[in-house]
């Protein structure tokens, strides 16, 4: 209408879902080694963007990894961690050889405020020096707690 303020829908949808995702390998064992964590974690992100979601942290230990997301509208996280856990398993099982290697089935997620960010980026980078002081355990059940997740600890382990 001319002379009018009426304006249309959006053409598009916006928004910001930043996401901390938390996983472990199965049984918590200590299979990723040094020697080829870094092109691990450099996978996780490479599937991540396949995916198109936008990593922008990876790290982690021997026995879990934290991975920060800018995660789409149209991303539903259970199918972007099943196709980031499937395919980083076949890259380990295929490049390095360890058959035995899994992930464990389950992951932790929780919201991320862009307030917060450089802090949680940091937090992840210092993975190493932080298991020096606290088990991954410790360190699952904090951030349940901090988010006000429910749990029992009974399937925790």
């Amino acid at each position: 209408m001319p002379g009018s303020s009426y304006a249309p829908g959006m053409p598009s949808t916006y928004g910001s879902l930043l996401c901390h995702v938390v996983f472990s390998t199965r049984n918590r064992l200590p299979q990723v080694a040094p020697e080829w964590r870094a092109r691990l974690h450099g996978l996780l992100g490479h599937v991540a963007l396949d995916h198109d979601a936008r990593p922008l942290e990876v790290g982690g230990v021997a026995d879990h990894v934290h991975i920060l997301l800018a995660l789409r509208p149209v991303h539903c996280l259970g199918e972007l961690m099943r196709a980031i856990k499937r395919d980083s398993s076949r890259w380990v099982h295929d490049t390095i050889g360890l058959a035995s290697f899994a992930w464990q089935e389950g992951y932790g997620y929780f919201g991320v405020s862009p307030d917060g960010l450089e802090d949680l980026r940091r937090y992840i980078r210092e993975q190493e020096a932080h298991h020096r002081k606290r088990t991954f355990q410790q360190e699952f059940v904090a951030l349940l707690q901090a988010y006000g997740v429910e749990y029992e600890e009974k399937y925790l382990w």
